[in-house]
């Protein structure tokens, strides 16, 4: 169960860093890829690129669904970390706005559209791994590992982001030093590749093939004959995607723009917040093995509602750094300890012939609904309302379709994968 943990975490933290170094140098690259003028429009343009990589995710999760399902778990995750570091490696390479015009966005959509394809099939295929190879009474904590490798990713590209800024200077990063992360995802992305060929197939997986239960036809299955587990991991899944994108990547900007704190300390800060989540995610995923996922889920989803209009209202130009602070750490604490449970619920509500397709299409679409576009709309809710409480209330609303969900789930916590 250690070698089966840690390759899915590895493989996946490998992946996530590739794809999170976007988030943190937004600011940077919508200076360096599109045309000059109102800073704000920039990020959004930039934050719109970033919501673009999210629109293919779906079709990334019928893509790799159908392989994960069809020809097994493993074949879908060795794909997926190839299609993320090559294009990854390409963002270090392309010219920027000056030297190329209109060109540089566009090849910058197209990589951003290519991530998204493999991110729709890569964090479905990770977790549904780890969790179908987990014994019953520790799936939830077993679960918990795809997102703390998630987190381990941002890290890593916020440690290096922010070592290179200490190293080379401001000046010299934004010339030419913010290519070096991204090439580095292509040595990143190989090591990736190697651990995940070395895996086993799922053994659950496997039992399934060997009973002639696997599913031809996984996508049709799951939408004819499981729309309303698909439903409901979606609506569970909106106080995941949209709080955490706030919190590992909007954070970064908006503490920098509309906070008035300097880059370096955005990026501090965002080095507190996922270090808030990596505690409070396996600490929630644990207590659900024992009292389930529903009543943990709910705990913290009716606690984020209730917290975040306070948290929000301290947040604005000229409040105290260690304020600032200490708000997006208690909001991502919250968040951490909503998701812990989740990856385990995903996996309990579908059956083992279409998990892996029923899981990724109903995370993937609340995802880029939500997720993807969760910095660009927190940018136009605060253009538009001259309010930072704005974001506030739109995490609540996330919060009350996830309750909803969760009011009429009925948990499997306790009981086999079928």
């Amino acid at each position: 169960m250690k070698k089966v943990v840690a390759s899915g975490m590895i493989g996946n933290g490998l992946e996530w860093y590739d794809y999170a170094l976007y988030g943190q140098m937004a600011a940077l690259l919508g200076v360096l890829f599109f045309p000059k003028g109102d800073p704000g429009v920039q990020l959004l343009l930039t934050y719109g690129v970033f919501a673009a990589g999210f629109v293919v995710r779906p079709l990334g999760a019928v893509l790799f669904g159908w392989i994960g399902d069809r020809y097994g778990r493993k074949s879908a995750m060795v794909l997926a970390v190839l299609m993320m570091a090559i294009p990854t490696g390409c963002i270090g390479l392309l010219p920027t706005y000056a030297e190329a015009g209109l060109i540089a966005p566009i090849l910058l959509t197209i990589i951003r559209l290519l991530q998204g394809l493999s991110l729709g099939g890569e964090f479905a295929g990770s977790i549904t791994y780890i969790v179908e190879h987990a014994p019953e009474n520790r799936r939830g904590w077993a679960g918990s590992a795809s997102l703390v490798s998630l987190i381990i990713g941002f890290l890593l590209g916020s440690l290096v982001v922010n070592s290179l800024l200490g190293v080379m200077g401001r000046e010299a990063f934004e010339a030419w030093g913010w290519r070096i992360p991204f090439l580095g995802g292509i040595a990143i992305g190989l090591v990736g590749f190697y651990i995940r060929r070395c895996c086993e197939e799922s053994p659950v997986y496997e039992a399934a093939k060997q009973d002639n239960q696997i599913s031809k036809t996984p996508v049709r299955t799951a939408f004819a004959k499981h729309p309303w587990q698909m439903l409901q991991g979606f609506a569970a899944y909106m106080t995941v995607t949209m709080p955490f994108y706030l919190a590992s990547v909007y954070f970064i900007s908006f503490s920098e723009k509309q906070l008035g704190t300097s880059m370096e300390t955005a990026l501090h800060f965002n080095i507190y917040n996922m270090l808030a989540m990596l505690v409070t995610m396996p600490l929630s995923a644990w207590l659900s093995d024992h009292i389930g996922r529903r009543k943990v889920m709910i705990i913290a989803a009716v606690a984020m509602f209730l917290i975040t209009p306070l948290l929000f209202t301290q947040l604005n130009m000229g409040a105290p750094i260690i304020v600032i602070g200490l708000c997006q750490f208690i909001f991502a604490a919250l968040v951490g300890m909503y998701a812990g449970p989740v990856p385990a619920l995903l996996v309990e509500m579908f059956p083992t012939n279409i998990r892996f397709t029923g899981m990724a299409i109903a995370y993937n679409m609340a995802a880029a609904i939500f997720g993807g576009t969760a910095p660009m709309v927190c940018e136009w809710l605060i253009r538009e309302t001259a309010s930072n409480s704005s974001i506030g209330w739109y995490v609540m609303i996330c919060n009350i379709f996830s309750l909803i969900a969760l009011y009429y789930y009925k948990d499997r916590f306790k009981q086999p994968l079928h």
